[in-house]
């Protein structure tokens, strides 16, 4: 309990400390990729501008009206990072322009084709291209390679700005820039984010395992204080308790029979409550035991049908008094293994259970069956059946889904807490089935290997 406790205490605080490196790590990275692209806009814009500017100067200079023949002038574009310029007439026709990479240039006029910018318009692209390196041409030879094509991935920023001669519109530059160091850039800040959030976790997980732990202390202390409480509470009352049932017996022995049905009521009732207060220190003092680790289980091969017989005469008098029908389905020699009594004990708390919350006239049914490599063990009632929302907390230790109706039945929340314990004990698996008026059927599943797990 306090080891998974521990574990869920550890992810809840490592999986903090992770959501906030993580929420870093996006504004980190979302506040770089912003600044970093905001700021490469700003010099493209610019220098689209400023170029701009230059061509418009210059045709006013020289009183041109038109683009063509601009270009065999001097007249030289280069900005600062510039991939390329190209200054293009009305009708398409490429005036000027150079690139970095000459043999993209049908490339680049194929994403331009059709792109006319608005206002301070910004285009992104990614351009796919492959091309060699040439070596010098020498007299008589031809070029040589020195190297295997390259492929490129090329991300480009792009824009645009119109030409005007006195208002009038006559032609149009575009100007890209290579940004593909700012995404190589951001891969790699990935990249080591990504590396940062795991080397974190594995820190914030182990910073985590040693803030659960000692917040867990306080706790186990408790507990183990509580649980010594409980077990010596247990212990020292069995005494008292045994006196008291021996005196009331023996105060049952001397009475006489015609005295008033007062006396003889009153000494039954004392009885009973003294039987049921012996049956709970039992069951607190098992359950402390269990916790503490101190019940040594034994590990036998016994044969489980004989017992479960005994189980039945057992509790035969309790239905008997309710009219329900007990059955036994079992084959007549059944090998297990595992400790007796604790088996018996399991078989009596879940009989005694389901003959509690049967109605007068009803039925209990007890299967016994080795199936593959399992015990199986099915007790089967027509009772009043259990919530769907109690169905997963039966097994709590002093858990009553109808207190009044588990007073008037002696119940003290403790016997299926102690049935579940068995089982696991023994290395098996408990599970109920129930609906509402139709009773319910708890199933019991143990391995024959004989292992026993340490109580």
């Amino acid at each position: 309990m306090f080891r998974n406790t521990q574990n869920r205490l550890t992810l809840l605080y490592s999986g903090l400390l992770m959501l906030f490196l993580i929420l870093f790590i996006v504004v980190v990275y979302s506040l770089l990729y912003v600044v970093i692209l905001k700021n490469q806009e700003r010099e493209l814009k610019s220098t689209a501008n400023e170029e701009a500017r230059i061509i418009e100067n210059y045709l006013m200079q020289n009183n041109h009206r038109e683009l063509k023949g601009i270009g065999n002038e001097n007249l030289v574009l280069a900005g600062v990072d510039q991939f390329f310029y190209y200054l293009v007439s009305p009708e398409g026709q490429l005036i000027i322009g150079d690139e970095i990479i000459p043999e993209v240039r049908s490339d680049l006029f194929k994403l331009l084709q059709g792109w006319v910018p608005k206002h301070q318009e910004i285009r992104k692209e990614t351009l796919e291209v492959t091309f060699s390196k040439w070596g010098p041409k020498g007299k008589g030879k031809s070029d040589e390679l020195r190297s295997p094509p390259e492929h490129h991935e090329i991300h480009l920023m792009m824009t645009g700005r119109p030409i005007f001669y006195h208002n009038q519109f006559i032609g149009m530059l575009y100007i890209g820039k290579d940004i593909s160091f700012a995404y190589q850039l951001f891969k790699w800040l990935l990249f080591i984010l990504l590396g940062m959030a795991v080397l974190f976790f594995v820190v914030a997980l182990y910073i985590s395992y040693l803030m659960s732990k000692k917040a867990m202390v306080p706790i186990t202390q408790a507990f183990a204080r509580q649980r010594e409480f409980v077990a010596d509470a247990s212990h020292e009352l069995r005494t008292p308790l045994s006196v008291m049932l021996s005196s009331i017996n023996a105060m049952e022995m001397t009475n006489d029979k015609e005295e008033d049905d007062f006396l003889r009521k009153l000494i039954f009732n004392m009885k009973n409550e003294v039987k049921r207060m012996t049956k709970l220190v039992e069951d607190l003092l098992t359950l402390a035991r269990s916790d503490s680790g101190t019940i040594e289980l034994l590990n036998k091969t016994f044969d489980f049908r004989p017992r479960a017989e005994k189980v039945i005469q057992s509790v035969e008098p309790l239905a008997v008094s309710k009219q329900i029908h007990l059955h036994l389905h079992a084959p007549e020699t059944l090998i297990a293994h595992g400790d007796p009594e604790r088996l018996t004990q399991l078989l009596y708390i879940l009989l005694d259970n389901a003959i509690k919350y049967t109605p007068n006239g009803g039925e209990v049914k007890l299967f016994l069956s080795a199936e593959g490599n399992e015990l199986n063990i099915k007790v089967q009632d027509s009772g009043i059946g259990i919530k769907p929302e109690d169905q997963d907390r039966i097994f709590d230790r002093f858990y009553r889904s109808d207190k009044s109706r588990s007073r008037q039945m002696s119940g003290h929340g403790l016997g299926l807490a102690i049935a579940k314990w068995i089982v696991e004990a023994h290395g098996g698996t408990i599970q109920v089935s129930s609906e509402l008026g139709k009773g319910s059927t708890f199933t019991v599943r143990i391995p024959l290997s004989g292992k026993i797990k340490r109580a």
